[in-house]
């Protein structure tokens, strides 16, 4: 393990969060709010830390693997740690545990809030929480790599950190793609600022609703949610929520003129299907709760894509619909968005894959002399792709159970401690009963809130990086 490497890539992670910690001062400034002071103290906090740790670069800057998941694991951590700090600097949230869960949650673009009243936060500590959305979104580590020198070994750094079965380059370079992504990204939550702008939403909100959008976090501007806001905006967002859960891969093909090959993707396909079946089904399940069918059919598109990009925003209590209706925001819970995009989840491509390799299983249980093999976009998986998928289920599923057995000690009922696991997990937000769109995460006991935390940045981080900070071989020095 090269941990003088390790150390110094956490430094920079460091430096980039007092930049970053810089617009929410800024933001305390504007709305002449004392607690600027604390979000700018936070920042010469990291910008220090940071200093502090690289004064002298390695001489051995080469790592691998192993070093890559534990890194991103650990940029992680350290952003949320001292992220959380001018929540307690400025008694925004007084409790460090609190503000912790807060960070995490805003980072890993969960959107779960342990607080009762949002209007009482500053402005300065509403933008740090959306601003923290964006951050995540596409990652910090890919933001570094984009302004980085490149490096041979940062193809593993984005890997380790991006969301999906796989992540490959767009172009040759490392730097490239990772400035490419972040070009997208940039460019789409600015459309949305826009828009929301023209359509008449106050400045503030159009920022850090967008922020959230992009990031498919769910923190919203204001407590009543989107209740005040106008049926085009909240159109907008949910436009905006679908798109942001898209493979990037597909609006780089767009841009390189490659039009067909955008729309072979099967994965986006299988997207937009599971989107467009829940949105009916729901829409006429809920139809009696709405005086017309298009506000049914309106909050079915709103909270279906909210659910399934896990951005977890909300037009209505999706608690009090029916039970199909709730059922299937919990099974899209699981699903996710596509790999390759902001969103949490299982991720639409692992599910495709768990279902051809059972169909392929079955074909061959009918025709043990039968060839076939199992093809996404036309072209073959190896069994590598296809065991690792399957790996990465079974362990989803016992970290999900062990989650839940821990949460069954606070004296919770069932369905809000099994949907807190889910919509942690899965970096979604909001669950059900006590823990639904109109409720919070303030009332779980301190442990239930650190074990939610570990599966807010495993959901993020597709489990591995924070698993590999347990093995003690992995920390031997090299």
């Amino acid at each position: 393990m090269n941990n003088k490497m390790i150390l110094y890539i956490l430094s920079i992670i460091l430096k980039l969060e007092a930049a970053f910690l810089l617009l929410p001062a800024l933001t305390g400034l504007i709305y002449r709010e004392r607690e600027w002071a604390a979000y700018f103290g936070a920042a010469v906090l990291c910008l220090a830390a940071g200093f502090l740790m690289s004064r002298k670069k390695p001489e051995d800057t080469t790592f691998f693997t192993k070093e890559g998941f534990v890194i991103v694991a650990l940029s992680w951590i350290i952003m949320s740690v001292f992220g959380a700090l001018p929540f307690v600097f400025s008694r925004d949230i007084p409790n460090y545990t609190d503000a912790l869960f807060e960070m995490i949650s805003g980072f890993t673009t969960t959107g779960a809030s342990v607080l009762d009243n949002i209007d009482l936060v500053s402005h300065a500590g509403r933008m740090w929480r959306s601003f923290s959305h964006w951050i995540g979104g596409m990652g910090v580590i890919v933001f570094m790599l984009a302004i980085l020198p490149s490096s041979g070994a940062n193809m593993r750094l984005m890997r380790a950190e991006s969301p999906g079965p796989s992540v490959g380059k767009l172009v040759p370079k490392v730097k490239q793609t990772a400035g490419i992504l972040y070009q997208i990204y940039i460019v789409l939550t600015l459309i949305e600022i826009v828009l929301l702008l023209v359509s008449g939403m106050p400045v503030f909100d159009a920022v850090t609703i967008s922020f959230g959008t992009a990031g498919t976090g769910g923190f919203s501007a204001r407590a009543s949610g989107f209740e005040e806001y106008t049926i085009l905006q909240q159109g907008i967002v949910t436009v905006f929520m679908i798109l942001f859960g898209v493979n990037f891969n597909a609006y780089y093909l767009l841009l390189a003129k490659k039009w067909k090959d955008a729309f072979q993707i099967e994965e986006i396909r299988w997207y937009l299907g599971i989107i467009a079946a829940a949105v009916v089904m729901i829409a006429i399940n809920t139809r009696h709760l709405y005086p017309t069918a298009f506000l049914s059919f309106h909050h079915a598109a709103f909270q279906v894509g909210s659910i399934i990009t896990t951005t977890g925003f909300a037009t209505a209590d999706f608690n009090l619909w029916p039970e199909l209706s709730k059922t299937i925001l919990v099974t899209l819970m699981f699903i996710g968005a596509c790999a390759g995009s902001t969103g949490g989840g299982l991720k639409v491509a692992r599910m495709i894959i768990l279902v051809k390799s059972v169909r392929l299983d079955l074909f061959r249980a009918i025709h043990p002399r039968g060839v076939k093999t199992l093809k996404m976009d036309g072209k073959s998986l190896d069994e590598e792709t296809v065991r690792g998928v399957s790996a990465y289920f079974v362990t989803y599923i016992v970290l999900f159970i062990l989650s839940n057995l821990i949460l069954s000690f606070n004296g919770l009922d069932p369905v809000t401690n099994f949907t807190a696991v889910t919509a942690n997990f899965n970096n979604i937000g909001p669950g059900l009963s006590l823990v639904g769109p109109m409720g919070n995460f303030g009332m779980m006991p301190w442990y239930a809130k650190y074990t939610l935390m570990f599966d807010m940045l495993a959901g993020r981080l597709e489990l591995y990086p924070m698993m590999m900070l347990f093995i003690p071989a992995i920390w031997r020095k090299r």
